[in-house]
């Protein structure tokens, strides 16, 4: 299908992040200008390489709509997962789509690199050549992983060409994280003398490392110093600020926007490297760094925004749509001031009430059939309790331009603002995704993302298993209270429901009527046809009975071949058994039966007030039809 946009893909995580925030809204502008739309496919937490950890949230990088894509950009370090990258990069090469690696490298891709080991170079540098450190000590990453081991060749490097010999015990590993880095630095602690200055291969480490100094009575720089790598926002906020590297992400966007024009336009894939900017700053002793006063700003904002009261309007929705009684009214319970920019798109499968989406076997080969079940710039439109999509369109495509909903999504596109994608998933079973189309850049609206698409997931997929245990409640309620060969109550569920029925005002001082029918004949019938014929006469019985008597009747089979019906109000018994017979007649001509199914009723009539009883009622009105059985002549085997 030929379209008149042009769209380009970024893949990346975390978004509400300032960093990652200032590159889309970068990324994005550079594209507008040159006429591309951005669609942003995110994950809201890293998957830290671990490729076999169960994170359905990456399901969002399954709904790339390839067919319509002019180039893709992966933020590798971002995603952290090669499984995921390789994956787009095959079915990218299906499709003769155009690849850009944004901070990683993988084959027949263009790259933006920072150059990590110059960067890296410079801080090292600095510490022993401007601050001349004698004893300095490495945290490095985990072993055996590539950005830690030549952070770790660089460091023996620096010290060699400084004369200052190495050993390995000048290396800890603290795995770029905080709480391994906390029992590296306590080995640190334990030793006989403290080294120093603690270079660290990143600065999550380098804050946590300072922290425990401090923790420990040591001052950062005067007795240890700290330096840290990447440009982390919260070195900023840190006391002392942290000296370190910054991989500036503004400029990763303009370059990696060029290259996106480069291989789209030229179709030459190229590669690239910037290099970090080196920050001095206080924890190595220097002069405070405050050349950030937006990156600050955004931080506060996005700091703010998760410490306010929006969490408790989110649970109420999240309530609100679980306890829902129809899909429609579910779908309502959304609209809020915190979803005013939602597109919710989900498998219509979901509510299908014969089976739990969540629980029961699927096909994984199946597509998905996606319906838009809220739109918050129509919130009226999707109140329905049944959301369908025309047979043409079902099981089309299973991604975010499927023919049911690809024309609200170009609508959308024409704000010239990104659209953001984040799958919707419970039970870890994806189910569709939401489309978020904010009009502006505000990072307090990335910062909601993640809770916002928590909520909806919990909303719908909560509504979906309450849904399904009352259906099979139902179901047995249904078998605890009715015959299962007839389908009128038995006797407890008649008893129940009876004596509601009776406590209500308008049947007080009314006529009530008891009919009691009995089918003829059926041992005769049991013993020359069978115990099956034998229900299935019992069975035509209860059924004229039940059809023949007014929609309010209560009708009842305690055993045997005896059913019931109590009528509430004014009725005419007689015409009510003339036509169970004219009923029974009809069936006999066209069941085509070696036997007539016949029945014998009485019936009598009283009124409902205090002094009524029901077993005198019915033992009244058996009287009254054994006297017409009596009187009847018929095979009786």
């Amino acid at each position: 299908m030929e379209i008149d946009k042009k769209i380009v893909v970024l893949c990346t995580s975390r978004i509400y992040e300032p960093q990652i925030h200032g590159f889309i809204v970068r990324l994005n502008e550079l594209l507008i200008s040159r006429g591309y739309n951005l669609f942003v496919f995110s994950i809201n937490s890293d998957i830290y390489w671990e490729e076999d950890r169960q994170a359905t949230e990456k399901y969002v990088f399954d709904l790339i709509p390839y067919d319509f894509v002019k180039c893709i950009i992966i933020m590798d370090e971002k995603i952290k997962s090669h499984k995921i990258a390789n994956k787009i990069i095959a079915k990218s090469n299906e499709k003769n789509i155009p690849v850009v690696i944004a901070d990683g490298y993988y084959d027949n891709t263009s790259t933006i690199n920072f150059d990590y080991e110059q960067g890296f170079e410079q801080v090292v540098r600095h510490v022993i050549e401007y601050h001349h450190v004698k004893k300095p000590h490495m945290m490095a990453g985990q072993p055996d992983n590539d950005f830690s081991n030549k952070r770790i060749e660089v460091f023996k490097k620096v010290l060699a060409e400084n004369g200052i010999p190495y050993d390995d015990s000048m290396i800890s590993f603290g795995y770029f994280w905080a709480d391994p880095c906390r029992k590296a630095v306590e080995e640190i602690l334990s030793r006989e003398e403290l080294p120093d200055a603690i270079i660290c291969a990143n600065d999550v480490m380098a804050i946590t490392v300072s922290e425990m100094l401090s923790e420990s009575g040591y001052k950062v720089p005067d007795d240890v110093i700290v330096t840290g790598f990447d440009g982390y926002d919260g070195i900023y906020f840190t006391s002392p600020k942290i000296t370190t590297a910054s991989c500036d992400i503004i400029l990763l966007a303009e370059a990696t926007a060029e290259e996106a024009f480069q291989v789209m336009e030229n179709h030459k894939e190229q590669h690239h490297k910037i290099v970090p900017e080196f920050i001095s700053n206080e924890s190595c002793g220097c002069h405070e760094y405050t050349a950030h006063p937006k990156l600050l700003r955004d931080w506060f904002r996005e700091s703010f925004s998760r410490h306010n009261d929006d969490n408790r309007v989110l649970q109420q929705i999240t309530s609100s749509m679980q306890t829902s009684m129809t899909p429609g009214e579910m779908a309502s319970k959304m609209e809020s001031y915190k979803t005013e920019h939602v597109l919710c798109v989900i498998d219509r499968r979901c509510f299908d009430e014969d089976n739990n989406y969540f629980t029961d076997e699927v096909d994984s080969n199946q597509v998905k059939d996606f319906v838009i079940i809220y739109d918050a710039d129509y919130p009226d439109k999707y109140k329905k309790d049944t959301f369908t999509i025309p047979e043409s369109q079902i099981g089309y495509t299973e991604d975010v331009l499927t023919p049911a909903i690809r024309d609200r999504m170009f609508e959308l596109l024409e704000s010239g603002y990104p659209l953001i994608f984040n799958s919707l998933d419970f039970m870890n079973r994806p189910f569709g995704f939401i489309c978020y189309h904010f009009n502006d850049y505000l990072i307090s609206n990335y910062s909601n993302i993640v809770n916002v698409t928590n909520a909806i997931s919990i909303g719908v997929g909560g509504y979906v298993n309450i849904q399904y245990q009352r259906t099979l409640l139902e179901r047995m309620d249904e078998m605890y209270r009715h015959d299962s060969l007839t389908g009128l109550f038995n006797r407890i569920g008649f008893l129940n429901i009876f004596k509601r029925t009776i406590k209500k005002p308008e049947h007080r001082g009314k006529p009530i009527t008891v009919i009691m029918s009995d089918l003829d004949g059926l041992k005769y019938i049991n013993d020359r046809f069978g115990h099956a014929d034998g229900d299935n006469a019992i069975y035509r019985v209860a059924n004229a009975l039940q059809t023949s008597v007014p929609e309010s009747s209560l009708s009842a089979r305690f055993g045997g071949d005896e059913v019931f019906s109590v009528i509430f109000g004014e009725c005419d018994p007689d015409q009510i058994i003339k036509k169970i017979n004219k009923n029974l007649e009809e069936y006999n001509i066209d069941s085509g039966k070696a036997y007539d199914v016949s029945t014998s009723c009485g019936y009598i009539t009283t009124t409902l007030d205090d002094s009524f009883d029901l077993t005198q009622a019915i033992k009244d009105a058996d009287e009254k039809m054994y006297a017409v059985k009596n009187s009847k002549t018929y095979p009786r085997g």
